[in-house]
């Protein structure tokens, strides 16, 4: 039957997705190539797209190889490694700036310290919370072989010797990985310690070598091929800060 000539045709609605929203049809190629038309650079700026695009196979006779696609094989890995490069690059950054901040926190904590007995409650108890690690102490070389145990948890008596046994006459820090803790350096704490951070501690000519020990339970979180600027400076920091307390000159 026909249809009331005074009936207006309507354009058909789009259709309806599952929650009701009006979905978006999908573009034509017609459109795709319009747009790639004005904009020329558009695989330029999303290269990662690359890897996602089939290449045309040209037939180039038999015995006869089309380079065109090899070489795009081989831009798509270019793109594939320099991503990883970026992603890796971007993940150091961080962490370099997240370690910043906690070092920062923890000499602001020690020079704002209002007594020694609270510096040095300071470090061996705040720094481990600030430094997202599982023990901090301080060892201090003492003449005795068999030292008396100090009555402050986290201060550690060293035989003689023992910061340049660890550390050689020039070296200032020592990162080591996967270790099993030393009762001597970290005492009730070493079993939590797998990876661990030794630090010279500089406080004075006319006081006893020092020795700063930080230890984690993560195996990897301190190794050798990590930089120690930013955890010598802590060192030399607490060192200053101990010298002022206790009136040493340097």
């Amino acid at each position: 039957m026909d249809r009331p000539k005074d009936q207006t045709e309507r354009p058909a609605r789009p259709a309806a997705s599952a929650n009701g929203a009006t979905a978006r049809p999908e573009p034509t190629a017609a459109e795709i190539k319009a747009y790639l038309r004005t904009h020329p650079d558009f695989l330029v700026e999303n290269a990662e797209l690359l890897s996602l695009l089939t290449p045309p196979s040209r037939p180039c006779g038999d015995g006869v190889l089309d380079m065109q696609f090899f070489m795009l094989q081989k831009l798509r890995g270019e793109v594939t490694r320099l991503k990883g490069q970026q992603r890796a690059l971007i993940a150091t950054s961080r962490s370099n700036l997240a370690s910043q901040s906690r070092i920062h926190a923890a000499v602001l904590a020690i020079i704002g310290a209002t007594s020694f007995e609270q510096l040095l409650q300071t470090v061996t108890t705040d720094l481990a919370v600030m430094l997202d690690v599982d023990v901090v102490t301080i060892g201090v070389e003492a003449a005795r072989m068999k030292p008396p145990r100090l009555p402050m948890p986290g201060i550690q008596l060293l035989p003689g010797g023992t910061v340049d046994a660890l550390l050689g006459d020039s070296r200032d820090a020592l990162l080591r990985a996967d270790v099993a803790g030393d009762p001597r350096l970290f005492g009730s704490g070493a079993g939590l310690v797998r990876s661990e951070a030794l630090l010279r501690l500089p406080v004075s000519e006319h006081a006893p070598v020092g020795l700063l020990c930080i230890g984690t339970r993560r195996p990897d979180r301190f190794h050798s091929g990590q930089g120690t600027e930013l955890l010598i400076f802590l060192a030399r920091t607490l060192g200053i800060t101990i010298a002022a307390w206790l009136d040493l000159a340097a």
